[in-house]
């Protein structure tokens, strides 16, 4: 049973927005707040109502019942009164208490030198405005916690200021004092040492809010906990203005796995990586592939001595187990993999090579030899089961087509219209089938022929989607012309697959991986 010893704070509704490229609608920030929920955060820090009319709107549908939680506990986030303007006629300050949030996060300036060049108010003003803010809403019933804007610059100009910012906002009734590395310039040694002194010398629950600036806001929030903080602030993804915010995936992963700190509900750690897939999806951006804990290649290996020791045992080149946090192992297959890497790698595509050396060594020899030409197996799982399949098999593995040849004709006529027609022949089911069809492309073109071709015989095929279609240049070597390499991606109801092609001619290039997949596609479920 979780308590309130320990905060977990998200902003990723707030200063994870901030982040160039995003711009939440009112339907996806309460998506994101119940995924955040299922994750088990605290608190969610909405926005800025009154300030930004989408999370006023957003503020309004949560109090009107369009978001229920389970876990955490709604923030309204906003600033202290303006200088000369009195608390209770502030719009801004109104404006937190219409939220209808029960907690709410004040900003305020703790250094000298935005306070007398920003704020343009004085020293004594500022305290006043955050003492007068947090009692007014304190007395409204409100809970309220402080973020110390520029609190580490601040200390480096005057030790003292921050921490009377800290005081006041205690005896006005604060919860948490948020020390926040606005400028993100700290590293972890400087924040240990400023928290614990500013620790020894107010009474004040204190927080930390860090920015990656130096690429060190996660372990500055981790030597900040150390150093005493109870109330940690991040992000999903580390999203967030300029280089991000602390990634709260990997703030939490740190906190539970390294720091053995329960600071969430149990069982809701194991959806991390789904809440943070789902949330990235929402803002309409990739998937950081290699981001700590979540990221779909943080449990990746790819060096065969590392598949070795793994194959023993899998802590020995990971650092936790990948479940804990809703992850899986991945082991790639390039020109360093060895025996276990396709070992390994076989089992994980439920393909069964125990048993079977000679196999494991020919497709080692196989896939170094391809390597070596340009191909890649590394994002292209479908073909390297199809390489293992056909090493099983002798090389005789059962294939539902033969191809007898095919044909490409792209015809830029006068008039500026480009027409693209295809025409393969196969053998299929003992027949022989001539097809032809037209395409916004080649490929595209060749797709459609084949899979016309063998409808008949594989109906099966109205089903698949070529989803993604990549292609690089790679430069000769030793002489010889350049290579092109295609990735395709293909999806059915079932799930997707990815095929490889690779030829100095780019519609083989693309027609081995277009038959690839078809392959692939056509393996009976028990193959």
């Amino acid at each position: 049973m979780l308590t309130d010893d320990f905060h977990v704070f998200d902003t990723t509704l707030r200063d994870g927005a901030q982040r160039e490229g995003i711009s939440y609608s009112v339907g996806d920030k309460l998506a994101v707040a119940r995924l955040l929920d299922t994750l088990g955060v605290g608190f969610i820090e909405g926005g800025w109502p009154g300030a930004v009319p989408k999370d006023t709107e957003f503020f309004a549908r949560a109090a009107d019942g369009e978001l229920k939680l389970e876990h955490a506990t709604l923030v309204a986030f906003g600033s202290t009164r303006k200088a000369g303007v009195g608390v209770a006629v502030d719009a801004q300050v109104r404006a937190l208490l219409d939220s209808r949030a029960s907690v709410v996060t004040l900003v305020a300036k703790s250094d000298v030198w935005h306070v007398e060049r920003a704020l343009r108010t004085s020293l004594e003003e500022n305290l006043a405005m955050v003492s007068d803010t947090v009692s007014f809403l304190v007395g409204e019933g409100r809970r309220v916690f402080l973020d110390c804007e520029h609190f580490f610059d601040g200390y480096a100009h005057d030790r003292d200021y921050g921490v009377r910012v800290l005081e006041a906002a205690q005896e006005a009734g604060a919860d948490v004092g948020v020390l926040c590395d606005t400028n993100g310039g700290m590293l972890p040694m400087g924040i240990a040492e400023i928290v614990a002194e500013v620790r020894s010398r107010v009474g004040i629950r204190l927080g930390i809010h860090t920015q990656d600036d130096t690429g060190c806001a996660v372990a500055n929030t981790l030597a900040a906990v150390s150093a005493g903080v109870t109330h940690v602030q991040g992000t999903a993804n580390g999203y967030g203005e300029r280089a991000g915010n602390a990634n709260i995936f990997s703030v939490i992963g740190g906190l539970v796995f390294k720091m053995g700190l329960d600071v969430l509900p149990a069982g809701t750690i194991g959806e991390s990586q789904r809440v943070a897939h789902a949330i990235a999806e929402i803002a309409n951006l990739a998937p950081d592939t290699h981001a700590p804990y979540v990221g779909s290649s943080a449990f990746a290996h790819k060096a065969g001595l590392h598949a070795s020791a793994i194959k023993m045992g899998p802590e020995l080149y990971n650092h936790m187990s990948p479940e804990l946090v809703g992850n899986s192992q991945k082991i790639l297959i390039t020109e360093m993999a060895g025996r276990a890497s396709v070992e390994l790698k076989s089992a994980e595509l439920g393909v069964d090579v125990t048993g079977r050396p000679e196999v494991v060594s020919s497709v080692v020899e196989r896939v170094k030899e391809r390597e070596a030409g340009g191909w890649s197996y590394e994002a292209a799982d479908a073909s390297f089961e199809l390489l293992v399949r056909d090493e099983l098999a002798g090389g005789s593995f059962s294939a539902p087509f033969e191809l007898e040849s095919y044909r490409a004709i792209v015809d830029r006529r006068e008039d500026g219209t480009v027409v693209t027609e295809a025409t393969v022949k196969v053998h299929a089911d003992g027949r022989r089938v001539i097809s032809t069809a037209e395409g916004n492309g080649p490929v595209n073109a060749l797709d459609r022929a084949l899979r016309q071709a063998l409808g008949d015989v594989y109906p099966r095929l109205a089903e698949f989607e070529l989803t993604d279609f990549k292609v690089r240049i790679l430069p000769g070597k030793h002489g010889t012309d350049a290579v092109t390499r295609v990735l395709i991606e293909t999806a059915d109801a079932a799930g997707d697959w990815t095929t490889v092609g690779v030829h100095p001619n780019i519609i083989e290039a693309s027609w081995l991986a277009l038959a690839d997949a078809v392959r692939f596609g056509l393996l009976p479920p028990s193959a």
